[in-house]
């Protein structure tokens, strides 16, 4: 069921009829025929998309109209402005104040893509888009028509400028396996490579380490090549870990089992799992690995220790009710954040292992779909599976803006998002970045 943003909203339904709809918009009901050669425009499924595609018009027509959102009373820079100065709001409190206050404000701008190669820009529908840690360049996967995926590097240095350009780097590297999941790697220096998972259902996967210079303008001949790619099980997930116990290993989330791999030493541990692991993180403070399974259990894994039978070795233990789509520890690593295929976002606190906090509205019902989090701004940000972009306070779950998707929703148009407070680095434009389809988006905020 869709939440309450999408409920009818014109007159309330009178009665539910079996075998008839009511149509709001003509105040009457229309009977559900039989199809006639597998073909029914009036479906109950039918019905229900026309009515989200309203719903998405009408929310883009508002969005281009009312130029300033508030979704609090009284939240305006001069108050905020005032009570910090009468000392009333810490610094932190008017830091993350006045970004929610700018969320509020952003508006949506198309970015034309630049590529050395002209045939790279606009041809494949974006899949994902994962930002390195100064968020100066974005790793994109995209889907080709032959099937599989190709992968590419856009440098978002040119994002400030007034044509809002940036260029885009494509490499020959091509796989006919679907990506699962792709992150930043950090070996011979800060998001040096990139890691990939691919692999589909019932086949062997496979995972590469890709230098990240092989997506560059450089001379072809100068570059290095793929560092290492060995096959695996159906692959879910990854991470890479940056703390130096557990110093040049990444992990892989399986089948029914974590793979730790050491990319130097090609040291490996397994560890065997009861459910699929779709969802990891390694904490940066120990060398502690949490991993979120199918089966709705969250769990840690210190990596310095032996792997031993049973389950003895998993130190943290947390259950959503459904399968766990995306695990991310917060800094201070007390607590971690966690999103399901039930559409529940909640903030778990590891030294009790209890829910402190949920954020409401998400929409999922089985899609793999990440979170961001933005600690320094105050802000979380997720996609649905309706394709609405929604952004929440993290201090009081509080949602700040609903947006919706410049395209029609539909299963290969969810929007991949990153979002910084600098994006084309410490000197870059904060806001939104959105890609759906074969476009790139700008919600920009200064």
């Amino acid at each position: 069921s869709y939440p309450s943003e999408f409920a009818t909203f014109s007159s309330p339904v009178p009665q539910e009829l079996p075998g008839f709809y009511y149509d709001s918009e003509k105040n009457r009901y229309f009977r559900l025929l039989p199809g006639h050669n597998n073909y029914n425009p009036l479906t109950k499924e039918s019905i229900q998309c026309k009515a989200v595609e309203c719903k998405r018009l009408r929310l883009l027509e508002e969005e281009e109209k009312q130029k300033k959102k508030t979704t609090r009373a009284g939240l305006n820079s001069s108050v905020l402005l005032q009570k910090r100065q009468l000392g009333l709001l810490s610094s932190t409190s008017y830091c993350r104040l006045v970004h929610e206050l700018k969320v509020n404000c952003m508006q949506r701008r198309k970015i034309e893509i630049h590529s050395p190669d002209s045939s790279v820009a606009g041809t494949n529908n974006f899949k994902i888009i994962v930002a390195d840690v100064a968020c100066e360049r974005i790793f994109t996967v995209n889907d080709v028509e032959h099937g599989g995926c190709k992968y590419g590097i856009i440098n978002l240095s040119g994002l400030g400028k007034e044509s809002l350009t940036v260029e885009m780097y494509d490499n020959l590297y091509f796989t006919n396996r679907k990506v699962n999941s792709v992150c930043w790697a950090s070996l011979t220096h800060p998001d040096s490579h990139k890691l990939c998972l691919m692999g589909i259902a019932e086949t062997p996967g496979c995972a590469s380490l890709l230098p990240a210079s092989l997506f560059s303008s450089t001379n072809p001949g100068d570059r290095p090549g793929m560092l290492c790619s060995f096959k695996i099980s159906t692959a879910w997930s990854c991470a890479w870990c940056l703390n130096p116990q557990a110093d040049n290993c990444f992990s892989t989330g399986l089948t029914r089992r974590v793979l730790v791999t050491n990319v130097v030493t090609g040291h490996r541990q397994t560890f065997g799992t009861s459910s699929d692991v779709l969802a990891q993180q390694f904490a940066k403070q120990t060398p502690v690995l949490y991993n979120g399974c199918r089966s709705g259990e969250i769990f840690s894994i210190d990596v310095r220790q032996r792997n031993r039978k049973g389950q003895s070795w998993k130190a943290v233990r947390l259950f959503h009710g459904s399968a766990v789509t995306s695990v991310h520890l917060m800094e201070a690593e007390h607590y971690l954040m966690a999103a399901d295929t039930a559409g529940k976002i909640k903030l778990w606190d590891l030294r009790t292992t209890k829910c402190v906090k949920q954020y409401q509205g998400h929409h999922n019902e089985y899609a793999i779909l990440p979170l961001h989090v933005n600690e320094e701004e105050g802000l979380l940000t997720a996609v649905g599976q309706d394709c609405y972009t929604r952004i929440w306070s993290l201090q009081d779950a509080h949602l700040l803006r609903t947006i919706p998707s410049p395209h029609p929703s539909s299963k290969d148009a969810i929007p991949s998002v990153v979002f910084s407070s600098k994006l084309g680095g410490c000197q870059g434009v904060p806001g939104l970045l959105m890609a759906v389809k074969q476009d790139l988006y700008h919600f920009s905020y200064i």
